[in-house]
């Protein structure tokens, strides 16, 4: 991807939903809310305090994260649908191990 953002803000692709619910009922596209779960592609160099050091995020491209309903924006990058959001709309880093 030719896209690095600035500062503390990140780049996310969000995860799709599940087709079906848990109930094995098929949910039509329009019924579908948009996944508030998302995997990291880039990350920004970090944010500058208040003594103009340079504090490095707590994320990384390739992890797994929760954010908000409204989070970041949307931007069609190479084709491809990506939020860019800053680091402090993430709620959350999901486990792997879970």
């Amino acid at each position: 991807m030719g896209f690095r953002p600035l500062h503390d803000r990140v780049v996310v692709r969000r995860i799709t939903a599940e087709e079906k619910s848990a109930g094995g009922i098929i949910i039509p596209d329009t019924a579908k809310e948009k996944p508030q779960e998302g995997e990291i592609v880039s990350v920004g160099p970090g944010a500058r305090n208040e003594q103009g050091q340079l504090v490095a995020l707590d994320v990384k491209a390739g992890d797994r994260v929760l954010f908000g309903k409204w989070s970041g924006t949307e931007v069609k990058i190479g084709g491809e649908e990506l939020l860019i959001m800053k680091e402090s709309d993430i709620m959350g880093i999901v486990d792997k191990a879970a």
